[in-house]
């Protein structure tokens, strides 16, 4: 596939302290272009500026038969429509001539109806298959992209901004639709009928159709020119709609905020901006296409005039008959009009190569963490021990600030361990890296003795429950919600699940139970009550190493002492790692380990710690005291 990068970045956003946070992936536009040329064709402008329209002629190849349908029906019509001329000048022959006879006028009329009805017949097979083309290949476009999105990692998103490639999904696949669906049928067509017209009218009077062929230059031309300019504006023009979706989406998923800080103005102003650039942009691209459509048609209509003018003093003259005039003319017009229909499609074209190639750069997309050749398979059953020997590490995007150094932490299974100290001393990381997410630039980390780069990363990740500080709760019922742990479980071990996490009372007091829809990112439920279905989730998962990030964090008395309880439910017979800041929640813990500046500087029992008097015991009095 050929590579056709983004031609800005993605906007950048802010990460927390622990997280990653990476640059913009982005290619060099001159070495993609370069890339995207076939092998042996020296670079042009206009092979490379629809070099990206491969990847959907690849993707509409699979569909061979109804090709080959839209391609039969598509010189159909064109061969139908140069046809059509082509009687009228029998017709005219034969009806004003001095021998017409009406038996030979009325055979005359019925071909011609004839070709009308084939011609008919023909369009409609054209636009059924040309339109189930480009809905099955944009389907099939969107499908490849999500699940390529799905093997990223978290990182790409970070430098990459969702709300982006959403809009990218949309307004791109959109324009390829239109391409598959209309643009390349027209394009096909008017080229084929063109040809087509052109070898009749050869046959029909040479010298005219030579001076029609001399001046065909003089149209291509233009076309080049606004063509290179077109495809700048239009590229520009599909950004500031794609500004737009993000804004939008970024606007309305934080209405409470907006609304809450009486921001509506600032941000109705903003939009408007930004819809005035869009429009604007999109303005200069109608004046182009506007523009270069006129100059083409004056061009051409121009030149038949001129030809037309010698034709009518070869009909004088007695050189040429009637019949032929009229052929020529009517033939020339429907050339003139294929080649204009060309000059406005070739800006769709252009548009449809920029957003295939948009697209085509989120397929080519490689995941940095990716499964051995041949990985080692985990022990099973597992044991859930887990092990950072000398671990060193560097966010991509940060190389000059060190995350982890040096960092060595057995973790035996079954043992709770919280992981605690400032903000921005790596504990975030350390879940990022055991989940392998990250690959560390020296050491190593082993779950059940495997090296994580020697097993497969999803079945690493099999053998851990994560319940994050800010749950993740999708758009769907709470059955579905909850099933992310195990999506073959039963209602059965779904209940159980929400009665060992307390969250089976109120799921039962839902309006329709467990196929009650939670809104967007769980809106219907308190926070506490989110926590608990991601505890529940958890539950259902039965991985045997879990990872806790804050779980009670931003809970009240009531809620914490109810996610508290589940969690000591949970954490019952698992490795448990938990990262906390409230040292309240993990002084009945096994081992506290004590981060700060990505190493460990203290490690033992909350009382063993208060004792030494170190970092955990000055955090310790500063909350235990505040309280």
């Amino acid at each position: 596939m050929e590579e056709v990068p983004l031609e800005r970045p993605a906007p950048d956003t802010p990460a927390p302290a622990d997280a990653p946070a990476r640059g913009p992936s982005r290619a060099d536009p001159a070495r993609a272009d370069a890339a995207a040329e076939p092998a042996g064709v020296p670079p042009g402008p206009v092979s490379r500026r629809l070099t990206p329209l491969r990847m959907i002629w690849r993707e509409a190849i699979k569909y061979p038969g109804q090709v080959a349908a839209a391609l039969l029906a598509l010189v159909t019509t064109s061969t139908a429509t140069i046809a059509i001329p082509a009687r009228f000048k029998g017709i005219v022959d034969q009806a004003f001539g001095p021998h017409a006879q009406p038996g030979v006028i009325d055979q005359a009329f019925h071909v011609l109806l004839l070709i009308v009805v084939v011609l008919g017949f023909a369009t409609a097979i054209r636009f059924y298959y040309v339109s189930w083309l480009g809905e099955r290949v944009v389907a099939d476009i969107r499908a490849r992209v999500q699940s390529n999105l799905l093997r990223l990692p978290p990182a790409f998103f970070e430098s990459n901004s969702p709300k982006e490639i959403s809009s990218r999904m949309t307004s791109d696949t959109a324009i390829i639709e239109q391409v598959v669906g209309t643009t390349v049928s027209i394009a096909l067509r008017n080229t084929i009928t063109a040809l087509g017209g052109l070898i009749y009218l050869f046959f029909l009077a040479p010298r005219l159709t030579a001076g029609l062929v001399i001046g065909i230059p003089v149209v291509i031309f233009p076309i080049a020119w606004f063509g290179s300019r077109l495809r700048k504006v239009s590229r520009s023009s599909q950004d500031r709609v794609a500004d737009i979706g993000a804004m939008t989406a970024e606007v309305l998923g934080a209405i409470r905020i907006v609304q809450a800080f009486g921001q509506e103005g600032r941000e109705r102003a903003r939009f408007a901006a930004a819809v005035e650039r869009t429009f604007d942009t999109a303005r200069r691209r109608i004046m182009i296409r506007a523009v270069m459509t006129a100059v083409v048609i004056f061009l051409v209509m121009g030149g038949i005039t001129a030809l037309m003018w010698q034709g009518a003093m070869g009909v004088a003259n007695g050189s040429l008959t009637g019949g032929t005039i009229a052929a020529f003319v009517l033939t020339g017009g429907i050339v003139a009009g294929s080649c204009g229909a060309l000059t406005e499609v070739y800006g769709d074209l252009l548009r449809g190569a920029g957003a295939a190639g948009r697209l085509n750069e989120l397929l080519l997309e490689q995941p940095d963490i990716a499964p051995p050749a041949r990985p080692i398979a985990l022990p099973s059953p597992p044991r859930g021990a887990l092990a950072f020997q000398n671990v060193a590490f560097r966010y991509p995007s940060r190389p000059e600030i060190s995350a982890l150094t040096d960092f060595s932490l057995t973790v035996e299974p079954g043992e709770t361990v919280a992981i605690v100290g400032p903000s921005g001393a790596g504990k975030s990381t350390l879940f990022l890296l055991a989940q392998r997410f990250y690959d560390p630039q020296g050491g190593v980390i082993r779950i059940d003795g495997v090296p994580l780069p020697q097993a497969d990363p999803a079945e690493i990740r099999a053998r851990m429950a994560l319940v994050p500080q800010e749950p993740v709760l999708f758009a769907a019922n709470a059955r579905d919600n909850l099933r992310y742990g195990a999506w073959d479980a039963s209602d059965e071990a779904i209940w159980a699940a929400a009665r060992a996490a307390n969250a089976e009372d109120f799921l039962r007091a839902l309006p329709e139970g467990l196929d009650t829809f939670l809104g967007e990112g769980g809106a219907r439920l308190s926070g506490g009550q989110r926590q608990r279905m991601a505890i529940a989730r958890a539950v259902l998962r039965d991985a045997p190493i879990l990872l806790l990030d804050e779980a009670t964090s931003a809970l009240d008395a009531e809620s914490e002492r109810l996610v508290q309880d589940a969690l000591d439910h949970l954490m019952q017979g698992r490795t448990t790692l938990v990262i906390a800041h409230r040292l309240a929640t993990v002084r009945a813990a096994d081992r506290i380990v004590v981060m700060d500046g990505g190493r460990i500087v203290e490690q033992g029992t909350h009382a063993s710690l208060i004792a030494a008097d170190g970092l955990y015991a000055r955090l310790a009095r500063m909350q235990f005291d505040g309280a």
